[in-house]
């Protein structure tokens, strides 16, 4: 899809994240000189981070100076709170690997109206690659239109995924969970930045993805890249709700059935209680949510959502 025929929204959200990446690209050439801040264990923030975030808000604020922001640094601190339209923005999704000069990591930006997402970009610095979605018009890696893989048997399917690293985590339980996985796969990949996973499965890089833990932010965008090109995503039991789930599920049709019914007796592995609050604005603690709930305000609330027989077999209804 050339430029001239993209949504006037995505051009926007596409200038932020170059703007972002050129940003990174910078700084990845002095890591040693990086200043980090421990968030909480094994969860990193540095000040690229902060950085890549305030040129991605400053762009999209720019342009529309009346839409909301949720962002993963600042939360919900710029922006119209009650806008209809929420910016969702991770502008360095993977940082563990960016700080150790591991060349896997992006920037991931989401337009949701009234809770559902309508544009969507994750930008690859390293490779230059750039992931794009808009809602009812494909997902497109660069100029080249994606399509989920074609692949239909577990044995034949490889699986990205992501391991388990914050407290309130339940080891044991994720063992078991990858090993059951393992068994059924050809393999199980886990490069650290869910966003391009996200866009993986799209590409058909992989026929599946799985990761809890997630927040709005890590999955947003590639969650639209994804059903645009095919694919389906929902929560460890298929259900739509999985942006406040804190666990997803992602694939093609056909393999996507598949690993639901593997997962979800381990559905709800991260409980309420043991969710890491975020500070806001104000200084109160809220869950990311809670907040991309209240981004979503005007919205009404649908009720969980189940996926069809025919559709886990390889039909075209999909949870979105």
């Amino acid at each position: 899809m050339t430029q001239a025929a993209l949504h006037p929204m995505l051009n926007v959200a596409i200038k932020a994240a170059r703007a972002a990446g050129s940003i990174i690209n910078r700084a990845s050439l002095d890591l040693d000189i990086l200043k980090i801040n421990t968030k909480s264990p094994n969860d990193f923030v540095t000040e690229v981070d902060q950085a890549a975030e305030n040129a991605i808000i400053e762009t999209l604020l720019q342009a529309y100076p009346d839409h909301g922001i949720l962002a993963e640094e600042s939360g919900r601190a710029h922006g119209n709170k009650h806008s209809d339209y929420v910016w969702i923005i991770d502008p360095l999704d993977g940082t563990t690997n960016f700080i150790h000069g591991f060349p896997v990591y992006a920037v991931s930006i989401a337009l949701a109206f009234r809770g559902k997402i309508e544009q969507a970009v994750v930008y690859d610095p390293c490779r230059n690659d750039l992931f794009y979605a808009t809602k009812g018009r494909g997902a497109f890696l660069n100029d080249k239109r994606l399509r989920v893989s074609k692949r239909t048997r577990m044995s034949d399917a490889l699986i990205g995924t992501g391991f388990p690293f914050r407290r309130g985590d339940n080891f044991k339980r994720y063992v078991k969970m990858f090993e059951e996985v393992m068994t059924q796969c050809a393999g199980l990949r886990r490069p650290g930045a869910a966003a391009l996973d996200l866009c993986y499965v799209a590409a058909g890089y992989y026929d599946a993805f799985f990761e809890t833990g997630l927040n709005p932010w890590d999955v947003a965008a590639g969650s639209l890249i994804i059903t645009e090109a095919g694919g389906l995503i929902g929560n460890f039991t298929g259900e739509a709700d999985f942006l406040n789930q804190r666990e997803v599920v992602a694939g093609s049709p056909k393999i996507y059935g598949q690993l639901v019914q593997i997962l979800a007796p381990y559905t709800r592995v991260i409980k309420p209680e043991d969710e890491a609050a975020a500070p806001t604005e104000g200084g109160e603690k809220t869950s990311a949510a809670d907040a991309v709930a209240a981004a979503a305000a005007p919205a009404k609330k649908r009720g969980p959502v189940r996926i069809k027989k025919d559709v886990a077999a390889g039909g075209e209804d999909a949870p979105v």
